[in-house]
C-alpha cells in the first residue's frame, strides 16, 4: 500500500511538471505568433508609428514574420527556461502557483494592471508639460494589442524570470551569510525593476532624437524609471507570490489600459 502512494505521488508530480512545462511553451508560442503577426500583417503600421520607412529586405513580410517568430522561440526559449530553473532553485512558484486559486494569477493581476495603467496615465499627464518631450507615443490600434501581449510575455520572461532570477541567486548566496536570505528576493526585485526601466532608455533616445543619455531631460529620466519601476515592482511582487503568469498579467493589463485604451482616446 505504501509503494502505491509513493507511485501515485510521483505520477502527480510528473503530471504537474508536465502541465507547468506545457504552460510555458504555450506562452512562448503565443509570443512567437504575436511577433509573426506584427511583421507579417502590421509592419507598415509599425513603421509609420515610429516614423521610419520600411526597409526593402528582398523578401515578403510573411518571411520576415517567420524569421522574427523563430528568433523569439530560440532566444526567449533559452531565457524562459533559465528563468524557470532559477525559480526552482529559489523555491518560487515558477510559471504559476499550483494551488487551484485562479483568482491569484488571473483576477488579481487584472486589478493591479488596471491600477498601474491608471498610474501611467496620471504620470504621463503630470510629467508631459515638464519633461522636455511631451506625451509618450502609443502604437496604433490594433497593433497596440499585439504590442501589449508581446511586451507582457517577452519582457516578463526577460526581466522577472531571468534578470530577477540570476540576481536573486547571487544575492541569496551572499545575504544568507547574514541569515536574511528572504531579503535577496526584494533586492533582486528592485534590481529587475530598475533594469526594466533602463530597458526603455533606447525608446527614449529614439523618440527624442538624443544621441546620448546626457542629452535627455533629467525629468524625463525620472519619469521613465519611476513609472516603469512601479510596474516592475508590482509585477515582480506577483512573480514572487504567484508566478510568471501573474507577472505577465500585470504587465499585459497595464499596457492594455495605458497603450490600447488610453492610446485610443488620447
Amino acid at each position: 500500500m505504501t509503494s502505491y502512494y509513493i507511485h501515485l505521488h510521483n505520477v502527480l508530480d510528473t503530471t504537474d511538471e508536465a502541465q507547468t512545462t506545457g504552460s510555458f511553451f504555450v506562452l512562448l508560442i503565443v509570443y512567437a505568433l504575436c511577433a509573426f503577426l506584427t511583421y507579417a500583417l502590421f509592419i507598415d503600421q509599425l513603421a509609420t508609428s515610429v516614423g521610419v520607412p520600411v526597409p526593402d529586405m528582398g523578401v515578403s513580410n510573411v518571411v520576415v514574420g517567420l524569421a522574427n517568430a523563430g528568433i523569439v522561440i530560440v532566444l526567449y526559449g533559452i531565457l524562459g527556461i533559465g528563468g524557470y530553473w532559477f525559480a526552482i532553485k529559489l523555491e518560487l512558484p515558477g510559471i504559476y502557483r499550483e494551488d487551484g486559486n485562479w483568482q491569484s494569477w488571473l483576477l488579481v493581476p487584472f486589478i493591479l494592471g488596471a491600477l498601474c495603467g491608471l498610474a501611467l496615465i496620471i504620470g504621463d499627464l503630470v510629467f508631459a508639460p515638464i519633461n522636455g518631450f511631451g506625451h509618450f507615443p502609443h502604437p496604433p490600434f490594433p497593433l497596440s494589442i499585439l504590442a501589449s501581449l508581446s511586451a507582457g510575455i517577452g519582457e516578463e520572461m526577460l526581466f522577472r524570470g531571468f534578470v530577477f532570477g540570476i540576481w536573486a541567486i547571487i544575492l541569496r548566496w551572499f545575504i544568507r551569510r547574514f541569515n536574511s536570505s528572504k531579503d535577496a528576493l526584494w533586492v533582486a526585485n528592485i534590481i529587475a525593476a530598475l533594469a526594466f526601466g533602463a530597458g526603455h532608455l533606447g525608446s527614449a533616445l529614439f523618440f527624442t532624437g538624443a544621441a546620448t543619455l546626457a542629452e535627455l531631460n533629467p525629468v524625463l529620466l525620472v519619469e521613465l524609471f519611476l513609472l516603469n519601476g512601479v510596474v516592475g515592482l508590482v509585477a515582480g511582487n506577483q512573480y514572487i507570490k504567484t508566478g510568471l503568469i501573474a507577472a505577465i498579467g500585470v504587465h499585459f493589463w497595464t499596457d492594455v489600459f495605458w497603450h490600447v485604451l488610453w492610446g485610443l482616446f488620447s
